[in-house]
């Protein structure tokens, strides 16, 4: 495919979903543990557990905007792209590339922890919520491989693609709820490939062409959905894991994702006049400007930062989570959000740049090879979020993260140059980066993602 290279103007409407989804998940995940320790193990909770609390699930859940805003940020980079190849090798990279340092700081913290006599279940714990994050980033690499190709099918089928996708959803749901669990994963691309092709309809002014009348429509329908399939059918009433909860939403994720979607997206869309005239007031748009190129960086340290907040606060000094919603709760947490901030400002200070940097240019690799290496990397990264950080004290490395962190970097390489040399190769231009314009699921302590 060849296409005009001319860089497309921002979309700020898309900025300030992306900016409002990232911040919304680092708040939550931040709020959501109820911890504490004795006899060196580690007591964790969800705050959203809370009875009633379910009901800030409904817009705190953002995966959906996340491959929403994701779907549109692709099909407008790749229609600006040179070929789908130029748009895929930088995708690719660009994805991979912030969360190489987060594997080799994991390659001896757990080590270093131990030195410091840290126990094991807290080392356990810690590994494992910093490396849970990874699976979105698996799942979304496999949207960025299929993106050309749903492209092509958006061109033809329109709307028809993703109301087959949430078909195909419900029933694998059918066979879920009927005895045959493990098929249930397969929503984990039906349900967020469906969603990020309604971000396809915004890229291509369809839905941005909405009044409010048919935005809150579309969002009433959404909503109102969704309310009857958790009324009527198996579905939770949260849109995330809960501790104990015999079913989840999220893992793996349920068709009614896709309802709440329509009916989060709606909600948005009718918003779109006054975000856009926010989102240029000179704060706002400063703001913007700073945290578009480190959404990944964000959205993989902040995890991070909550290790090192909690392990001074709760092992160091004995700190407990108040009962979630008490008054000491409501005036713990702002000093606790800001404790994790500045962490996390200072990670991003050291860490960012693996981001912000410039890809270098040469020779593109072949389609076939750019594929196999995202595959290979989302192999690796489910492996990360399955097993977490952290090698068992009496296991040998092979049985922690380095294989699968081996199998990442190895990915990443490949996604670089090409393996056997060609006569002629494209340059490495025309290409449209929208640095890091997606991100972000809902695993946290005591949660279930």
């Amino acid at each position: 495919m060849q296409t005009s290279t001319a860089r497309p103007k921002r979309d700020l409407f898309l900025d300030v979903v992306r900016a409002a989804a990232i911040a919304g998940v680092v708040g939550q995940h931040w709020l959501m543990p109820v911890l504490g320790y004795a006899d060196g193990q580690l007591a964790t909770g969800n705050a959203l557990a809370t009875p009633g609390w379910w009901v800030f699930t409904w817009l705190s859940q953002v995966m959906p905007l996340v491959f929403f805003a994701g779907g549109a940020a692709n099909l407008m980079s790749l229609n600006a792209a040179a070929s789908d190849r130029t748009w895929l090798a930088a995708r690719v990279q660009r994805l991979l590339l912030p969360a190489l340092p987060l594997f080799m700081v994991w390659l001896v913290v757990p080590e270093l922890l131990r030195a410091f006599g840290i126990p094991e279940q807290p080392l356990e714990v810690a590994g494992a919520i910093a490396a849970q994050l990874l699976w979105f980033l698996a799942v979304y690499l496999v949207t960025v491989l299929a993106t050309p190709l749903m492209a092509a099918a958006h061109r033809r089928w329109g709307l028809w693609v993703p109301v087959v996708m949430a078909v195909a959803g419900v029933l694998v749901d059918v066979a879920r709820f009927n005895d045959f669990g493990l098929i249930g994963y397969a929503n984990a691309v039906f349900v967020w490939l469906a969603v990020h092709q309604i971000g396809f309809h915004y890229a291509d002014g369809r839905l941005g062409s909405l009044g409010r009348r048919g935005a809150l429509t579309m969002s009433a329908a959404g909503f109102g959905i969704t309310a009857l399939m958790v009324a009527f059918g198996p579905y939770p009433a949260s849109m995330i894991g809960m501790p104990g909860a015999p079913v989840s939403n999220m893992s793996p994720p349920s068709v009614l994702l896709a309802a709440l979607a329509v009916g989060q997206i709606g909600l948005l869309l009718a918003l779109r006049p006054a975000i856009n005239a926010w989102a240029v007031r000179k704060p706002v748009a400063a703001a913007l400007r700073w945290l578009g190129p480190r959404f990944m960086s964000v959205y993989l340290w902040h995890m991070p930062a909550l290790v090192v907040v909690a392990g001074i606060a709760v092992l160091g000094f004995g700190y407990r989570t108040p009962e979630p919603g008490s008054l000491a709760w409501l005036v713990a947490a702002p000093l606790w959000l800001a404790a994790t901030g500045l962490v996390l400002v200072v990670l991003l200070r050291v860490f960012a740049r693996f981001e912000v940097r410039k890809l270098a240019d040469g020779p593109i690799a072949p389609t076939a090879q750019l594929v196999l290496a995202g595959l290979l990397a989302s192999g690796g990264l489910l492996g990360l979020a399955a097993t977490g950080f952290t090698t068992p004290a009496d296991s040998g490395q092979l049985a922690g993260p380095l294989p699968w962190v081996f199998g990442v970097t190895a990915a990443f390489l490949l996604a670089g140059k090409p393996l056997l040399a060609r006569k002629a190769q494209q340059p490495r231009r025309g290409v449209v980066q929208h640095l890091p314009q997606e991100l972000l699921p809902q695993p946290v302590v005591g949660s279930r993602p």
